[in-house]
């Protein structure tokens, strides 16, 4: 746990007790604060109490006591409209704040011998992968890594700052917006494209809070520059004086410092000449052009701390990929199972398909604006679909002609697809990538390919690692 210093013998209230709220409460108590906490749901109320803090109604509450408010990522700030809790911190003057802004305040207090080394991760998609790549580059390396955030451990949860360590933190849209002197010592980028729009209301908002990434200028920025809205980032830190180190998989970086891909293999440009860094047909966990742009900024975010470029290499190519994100599940005979449940919008899902020639493609859950219309140059490479959720009716109108049926639960999906792939011959793909949130029949993007891997083991599938 990081300790979260300046608030010693004060109040300080926290609202929403899920992972990062619970893991602040725990820092702040250890760090001399008193935390007061509430939660809309019961459990999360029992919880605080079994761990003995203060819980009590924030509603009745005098806010003109409390030194700030902890927010939860998953209460609207400002859309589509403020939480209660904010409405009354600001009325009262309360600075609003969340776990990344409590643990850059906490690293700021460090002396200057004991400030980690600090790499941080954001963007619409890729976010994820980068992250557990970059980490475990650096294990190989011999580092000491903390790898967690909006990824696996809540930030604060990490253990505490050691000389020498490298945290490797994913940070959420959400979170930034709660973040005012965040400033990581690398931060990445991946790619923008429409998400979250109603919680930053629309997609300027949602740009902006992205952006928040790079607000210290102490912090080396890498950016994505395929879509609009990183090619239009990339302009504006280099017009700010910005030294930015720029990522493309769709061109060359013809005179711009940069990394791109030139066939499989990652290309570094420095000043106009360019030098291949390493074959990604070799890096069987990185499949697809969206990994080569994952490995990419790994690549630089790590050589440029110095780590020697062979190690980097070789970490790379050795990475055994991140679950739920294009995992290689198990196979039956020629049929191979991958798990992309993260896949929760139709950008995530095109990375998936075009990664493959042809796929089983099961899809469908919680569906999100625009659903798989996006999609359409890509249904050429269905061999059929599988459709589950809410959105299964509603995605069944955009196949239009290509072959698909509704299979409702992803146990029927699943057995369906395995049998067509099995029965169309040779070696076959069978593609969970689903475009859509999973909330309408399981709890989490998690949860959902769990029960995609039960099924798949159910059916008699030799596990990948087994291979």
């Amino acid at each position: 746990m990081i300790p979260v210093p300046g608030y010693e013998g004060r109040r300080v209230a926290v609202f929403g007790l899920g992972r990062s709220g619970i893991t602040a409460a725990r820092a702040l108590r250890a760090g001399g604060a008193i935390p007061v906490l509430w939660d809309d749901g019961v459990s999360g109320r029992l919880q605080a109490q079994a761990e003995g803090f203060i819980v009590e109604d924030l509603t009745a509450a005098d806010w003109s006591g409390f030194a700030a408010l902890v927010l939860s990522p998953g209460a609207p700030l400002t859309h589509p409209k403020p939480h209660w809790t904010v409405d009354k911190a600001r009325a009262a003057g309360v600075p609003v704040v969340g776990d990344i802004e409590l643990f850059a305040r906490a690293l700021d207090a460090l002396p200057e011998g004991r400030r980690p080394w600090v790499i941080a991760i954001t963007g619409t998609n890729g976010k994820s992968t980068t992250t557990a790549l970059i980490g475990w580059v650096l294990q190989q390396a011999g580092l000491t890594v903390h790898v967690g955030g909006n990824i696996g451990i809540g930030v604060l949860a990490l253990p505490e700052p050691t000389p020498g360590a490298v945290y490797v933190i994913e940070v959420s849209s959400y979170q930034l917006d709660l973040t005012t002197s965040f400033a990581p010592d690398a931060a990445i980028l991946t790619n923008i494209s429409p998400d979250h729009l109603d919680r930053h209301g629309g997609m300027e908002g949602y740009v902006a809070a992205k952006r928040r990434i790079f607000q210290s200028r102490k912090t080396a920025p890498y950016v994505g520059i395929d879509d609009p809205c990183g090619f239009a980032i990339w302009q504006e830190l280099k017009a700010e004086g910005r030294a930015v180190d720029p990522v493309s998989v769709e061109r060359p970086m013809d005179d711009d410092l940069g990394m791109y891909l030139m066939d499989d293999w990652l290309t570094y440009n420095a000043g106009g000449r360019p030098a291949p860094i390493v074959d990604l047909s070799k890096a069987r966990s990185l499949p697809g052009r969206h990994n080569a742009q994952n490995a990419a900024f790994a690549f630089l975010a790590v050589n440029d701390m110095g780590i020697p470029e062979e190690t980097v290499v070789k970490g790379l190519l050795t990475f055994p990929g991140l679950a739920h994100r294009m995992e290689a599940v198990g196979h039956i005979g020629h049929v191979r199972f991958i798990n992309d449940s993260k896949a929760t919008n139709a950008d995530a899902a095109r990375q998936a398909l075009s990664s493959y020639p042809k796929v089983f493609w099961i899809a469908g859950g919680k569906p999100k604006d625009g659903g798989i219309d996006d999609l359409t140059d890509l249904f050429p490479r269905v061999a059929k679909a599988y459709l589950i959720g809410d959105a299964a009716e509603a995605f069944a109108a955009t196949l239009g002609d290509t072959p698909h049926v509704i299979s409702k639960t992803m146990d029927a999906a699943v057995a369906a697809a395995a049998a067509d792939a099995a029965s169309a011959g040779g070696d076959q793909i069978v593609l969970l990538s689903p475009a859509c949130a999973s909330f309408d029949q399981y709890p989490d993007f998690e949860v959902r390919g769990e029960a995609f891997r039960a099924a798949v083991l159910n059916l008699g599938a030799t596990p990948e690692t087994a291979r």
